[in-house]
C-alpha cells in the first residue's frame, strides 16, 4: 500500500510539473487515478508545500475550476557539479530553472577541501539568492565511477579519488539531504523531468569533457549495473588515433577527445601559447579557423562512438553534451554526419541525435536533477517530504 500511494502521489506530481495550471479532473484523466485518490495525494502535496491553487477560472462549458501547480517559490534545491578542474553549484526551484550558479576552481583539491568549498559556495548563493526560501536538498553530480546507492565515488581517475564517501562528507558539512549519481544519469534524468519529451521512451546521455561517459534510459528505468558501473566508454577504441590513455593502452576514446588533449593539440598546431580550453573554445566560436578544425577533428571523433552506442543500444534519442557542440558552429552536424554513415541502425541522426536542453546551465542542472529525481520520484515518503 505504502508503494502505491507513493507511486500515484508521483503520478500527480509529474503531472502538474507536464502541464502547469492543470484542473484536478485533468490529473485523473492523465494518470488514472480516481477523482477521490487525485484529491486526497493533492491535499497531502498541498500541505507538504510541493502544490499551490491558482485563481479560480471558467472552465469550457462556463464551470469554475481553481487549477494547481508546483509552488515555485517555496523551496530551492541545491545541485553541486564536481568537475576535473572547477566547481559549479547551483539554486534551482521544482521546475528545474536555475535561479544561480557559481563556478570555482578547485585545482584538484583533496575531497575533504572541496566539500568544504562547495558548502561554503551554497551558503553564498542561499544567503545571497534564496534567503526566504527552504532547502529541500542537494543534489551532486560528478564523473567517474560512481555508486548511487552509497553516494561513493568508486574511482575517478582523473581526480586521483578512490572510495570517497561523497555523500556521508557533505551531510556532515551542509546538513542536508545529500544524493550523489554520476552526471551522466544526472542530465538523463534532467531531460526526462524537464527537457526532450522522447527521452521518457529511451535515451542515451554521452558526455564528453575531461571525463567521457555514458547513461541509457529505457521506460521509466535508467540503468544503472552492477555499484552503478554502467556508462564506462571512456576506454572505447577510436580510429585514426594513438593517443595515450593513463589505462596504458592508446587510442581510448576519453584520452582521445578530452578537453586536456583539445588544448595540447592546440598549443602543438601553435593555435595558442599555453594549453588552454576555454580559450581554444573561445577562438573557435569566434571563427578561428584552426581552431574550428580542430574542433571538427573531434567531433568526427566523437560521432564514431555515438554510432556505436546508437547500434547496440538503439535508442529514441541519443543526446551529446559537449561545449563544442554549444558554441562552435557545424560540430553537431558533423557528430550527425559521422553517425549517418557509420551506424546501421540510426536512419535520421538530425532528428535523433540533439544536443543538450539546457545550455549554459548543464552542470548546476545535473546536480539539481539528482535530487528532483529524487523528489519526483517519491514525494511522501523520502526524506525530502519532512523539509517542510
Amino acid at each position: 500500500m505504502t508503494g502505491r500511494r507513493s507511486a500515484s502521489a508521483s503520478a500527480v506530481l509529474r503531472a502538474v510539473l507536464d502541464e502547469g495550471a492543470i484542473a484536478r479532473s485533468t490529473i485523473a484523466r492523465r494518470t488514472g487515478l480516481s477523482a477521490a485518490a487525485v484529491t486526497g495525494h493533492v491535499a497531502e502535496l498541498m500541505r507538504r508545500g510541493f502544490l499551490t491553487e491558482l485563481p479560480e477560472v471558467a472552465g469550457a462549458v462556463g464551470r469554475p475550476y481553481v487549477p494547481l501547480d508546483l509552488d515555485t517559490g517555496r523551496f530551492v534545491v541545491c545541485g553541486a557539479h564536481i568537475a576535473v578542474d572547477h566547481l559549479t553549484v547551483g539554486l534551482l526551484d521544482l521546475r528545474g530553472k536555475v535561479l544561480a550558479q557559481l563556478e570555482a576552481p578547485h585545482h584538484g583539491a583533496e575531497p575533504a577541501v572541496q566539500v568544504a568549498q562547495i558548502a561554503e559556495l551554497l551558503d553564498d548563493l542561499l544567503i545571497g539568492h534564496a534567503p526566504e526560501r527552504t532547502p529541500l536538498g542537494l543534489g551532486v553530480a560528478t564523473g567517474g565511477w560512481v555508486d548511487e546507492a552509497s553516494g561513493t565515488v568508486v574511482e575517478h581517475g582523473l581526480l586521483g579519488w578512490t572510495g570517497v564517501p561523497l555523500r556521508d562528507l557533505l551531510t556532515e558539512v551542509t546538513g542536508l539531504d545529500v544524493r550523489v549519481d554520476g552526471h551522466s544519469r544526472a542530465l538523463i534524468h534532467a531531460e526526462r523531468l524537464l527537457g526532450h519529451p522522447r527521452a521518457r521512451s529511451s535515451v542515451v546521455q554521452l558526455f564528453t569533457g575531461n571525463v567521457v561517459d555514458a547513461a541509457f534510459a529505457t521506460g521509466d528505468t535508467v540503468h544503472h549495473g552492477p555499484r552503478s558501473a554502467a556508462g564506462a566508454v571512456a576506454h572505447l577504441r577510436v580510429d585514426d588515433s594513438d593517443e595515450p590513455c593513463h589505462c596504458g593502452r592508446s587510442g581510448c576514446l576519453e584520452a582521445t577527445v578530452s578537453e586536456r588533449t583539445v588544448a595540447r593539440k592546440a598549443v602543438e598546431a601553435q593555435i595558442i601559447e599555453e594549453p588552454d580550453f576555454p580559450g581554444v573554445l573561445h577562438l573557435a566560436a569566434s571563427g578561428n579557423k584552426g581552431a574550428v578544425a580542430l574542433f571538427h577533428e573531434r567531433a568526427r571523433i566523437i560521432g564514431q562512438a555515438v554510432a556505436l552506442l546508437f547500434d547496440v543500444l538503439n535508442p529514441e534519442i541519443l543526446i551529446v553534451l559537449d561545449q563544442s557542440v554549444r558554441d562552435v558552429e557545424g560540430c553537431l552536424s558533423t557528430i550527425r554526419d559521422e553517425v549517418s554513415q557509420r551506424s546501421w541502425i540510426c536512419q535520421d541522426a538530425v532528428k535523433n541525435v540533439v544536443a543538450s536542453s539546457f545550455p549554459g546551465t548543464e552542470l548546476a542542472t545535473a546536480g539539481g536533477a539528482v535530487m528532483l529525481n529524487a523528489l519526483y520520484e517519491d514525494p511522501l515518503f523520502t526524506d525530502l517530504a519532512n523539509a517542510s
